[in-house]
């Protein structure tokens, strides 16, 4: 069966209910950036709340989230730039995660490097980014599996690595069905990672993170390697470990 027999009444066929604890990377979160700016708890309390006042309003829906669950929904200026399961332009907000820490992070160092692969006169950090990895729990009875049953013969168009066009049509019909999460393989994490696209708030389970972690990802000529210090844990990401994407081709690994 071809993707575009995937409407929004065939997708509905497709719904599965989903419950899991799911992983997100975001850059380092705190507080201390506001606190260089004010002398007491008090001003950078104060100061926060206008911070937050000044940003669009949370939609009704995402009310009561933590402010890491809700911010893909939030903003409505126009999206820079398609993603997966997400058209460039006025779009409505997705938020990706992965089921494991180990996927998350996969999908972390390939953008980091992506990055590079850019700008190769850009020499490597001399230090490691910190980041925060983050859990929370999710259930719907309103999932698709886009590794089950039919829908997974269309893997190679579900998995492109540079071209989102069939998964953003599936994404558009599967809101028309009242689907709630997408669940789908990494492509970034050779190991069978899995990803999950949230794409309504509703799907959250708990209103706040249930594990927050501390990472630190360093990337040089060999690659990436990722260190946690609490738990202890670390994941090394080669130089082909993302060597599937033809935007890495040409990637400049030697470097000042």
């Amino acid at each position: 069966m071809s993707s575009p027999t995937w409407t929004p009444d065939a997708l509905a066929s497709e719904r599965r209910p989903y419950r899991g604890r799911i992983w997100r990377v975001v850059e380092s979160q705190s507080l201390v950036s506001t606190m260089k700016l004010v002398d007491t708890l008090d001003e950078q309390a104060v100061l926060e709340d206008l911070v937050e006042a000044a940003k669009p309003p949370v939609p009704e829906r995402c009310r009561g989230l933590h402010y890491l669950l809700a911010t893909p929904f939030r903003y409505d200026a126009p999206y820079p730039r398609g993603s997966r399961f997400r058209r460039a332009g006025r779009t409505p907000g997705v938020y990706y995660a992965a089921e494991t820490a180990r996927t998350a992070l996969a999908e972390t160092a390939f953008y980091r490097i992506l990055f590079f692969a850019a700008s190769p006169g850009t020499p490597w950090p001399a230090n490691p980014t910190e980041f925060t990895l983050f859990a929370v729990d999710v259930e719907t009875d309103a999932a698709l599996d886009l590794t089950a049953a039919r829908l997974v013969r269309d893997r190679a168009r579900w998995t492109d690595p540079v071209a989102y066009d069939a998964t953003q049509d599936l994404a558009a019909a599967a809101r028309e069905a009242t689907l709630r999460i997408v669940r789908y393989a990494s492509v970034r994490d050779r190991d069978e990672g899995v990803n999950v696209a949230v794409l309504a708030c509703e799907a959250f389970s708990t209103s706040t993170p249930t594990e927050t972690r501390t990472w630190r990802l360093h990337l040089s000529a060999t690659g990436g390697q990722a260190i946690c210090a609490f738990p202890p844990d670390r994941i090394g990401f080669a130089r082909d470990a993302f060597a599937d994407d033809p935007r890495l081709a040409g990637m400049v690994w030697e470097r000042p």
